[in-house]
């Protein structure tokens, strides 16, 4: 199979999910979890099974708590998350609760606006240095390698490959906030920075195999030195997926409610991931030098 050949259909499916991701965030906007935008955590143990949701809420309708989020854990734990509320709240909603169900509290907490800003700016700050220390690494890795790209043009296709697979969860994450409030929260950060790792890996796998073929056919052009390397690595990038997103399917089916998003973040960015370090960086890098020769032409 000719990679190359078909870059252009590549480029062209990966500028409409790019498109529709940037859409999704600039007209919905992330919906942010409490430790991003300050509120109350209550944390409490049923003696029994966990009532239904939508009975704990209606329950706690009276204390005026807004966007109220509830998650069950499989050991009777129920975890209530809801704006900020006094000592006084916290303990009218304790008494509420114990009127229908026997229970403990296990935590209370609560996170104050100031503070879930300061923790955004940050959160998007070590995303971006994530990135540039990524790019910063391939670039130097690829230093002295001896083919017609330079070596930041390595990281630069590594950049763009990144950048696609961590937009590609946001516009997801954007939509699902929209329609069925899902929240950016920590877990789903973690598993974002987890997917730079993971992607970068992939890709550095094909460069490395680019490099390589560069020594062993110095006399083939660099388009076909990166067919080459494409098809000696895709069924191991493939498999390595696969069997990656086989635990993650399991833990999002089966992990309970709160590991559900943090493996969802992983599924589409390991997915994402896989594509953009076969069909996206490659091609990118080909296409580059291709233009670069032509023009000097």
């Amino acid at each position: 199979m000719n990679f190359i050949k078909y870059s252009k259909i590549y480029f062209i499916f990966s500028f409409i999910l790019i498109s529709a991701s940037l859409i999704c965030l600039f007209v919905f906007g992330l919906k942010y979890s409490i430790e991003f935008t300050g509120g109350s955590i209550l944390e409490v143990k049923y003696a029994q099974t966990v009532p239904d949701i939508e009975n704990i809420e209606q329950s706690l309708s009276e204390f005026e708590l807004g966007n109220i989020i509830i998650q069950p854990s499989n050991d009777n734990v129920a975890l209530i998350r809801m704006k900020l509320i006094d000592e006084e709240t916290h303990q009218s909603i304790l008494k509420k609760l114990k009127q229908d169900n026997e229970l403990e509290e296990q935590r209370f907490e609560f996170i104050g606006p100031m503070i879930g800003e300061e923790l955004k700016e940050k959160t998007k700050l070590l995303i971006i240095l994530s990135l540039l220390v990524i790019v910063g690494y391939v670039s130097f890795a690829f230093r002295k390698i001896k083919t017609s790209a330079k070596s930041w043009q390595y990281g630069i296709a590594t950049l763009i490959a990144l950048g696609h697979d961590v937009l590609i969860p946001l516009g997801i994450f954007a939509c699902l906030g929209r329609y069925c409030g899902v929240e950016i929260s920590i877990p789903i950060v973690v598993a974002l920075l987890t997917v730079l790792g993971y992607s970068v890996n992939n890709t550095v796998v094909v460069f490395d195999r680019v490099r390589e073929n560069s020594f062993i056919f110095p006399a083939s052009s660099f388009e076909e030195i990166i067919n080459s390397s494409l098809k000696q690595t895709i069924v191991r990038s493939v498999n390595t997926s696969l069997t990656t997103l086989f635990v993650l399917f399991a833990i999002f089916f089966f992990g309970g409610e709160s590991l559900k998003y943090f493996s969802l973040t992983m599924i589409i960015g390991i997915i994402a991931g896989t594509y953009s370090s076969i069909f996206l960086a490659s091609p990118i890098l080909a296409k580059w030098v291709k233009y670069k020769q032509t023009k000097n032409n």
